[in-house]
């Protein structure tokens, strides 16, 4: 009986320590997809002002 309460107990610890390790990577994960998502957006805005560069450098020649 002390042997079946104390394999439960410890089989409860192991499932407590694996929900905070998968907590963890979560929040890992979470953070490489903000930094992604920064990066495509730094991109985005970069080319996009070039490209917003070239046009307002045209309507200025034109005038």
């Amino acid at each position: 009986m002390l042997e079946k309460i104390q394999f439960m107990t410890l089989m409860f610890i192991g499932d407590l320590k694996a929900k905070r390790d998968e907590r963890g990577a979560t929040a890992v994960e979470y953070g490489l997809m903000v930094a992604l998502i920064a990066v495509a957006i730094i991109i985005t805005v970069r080319a996009l002002g070039v490209a917003l560069d070239g046009l307002f450098q045209q309507v200025v020649a034109a005038l």
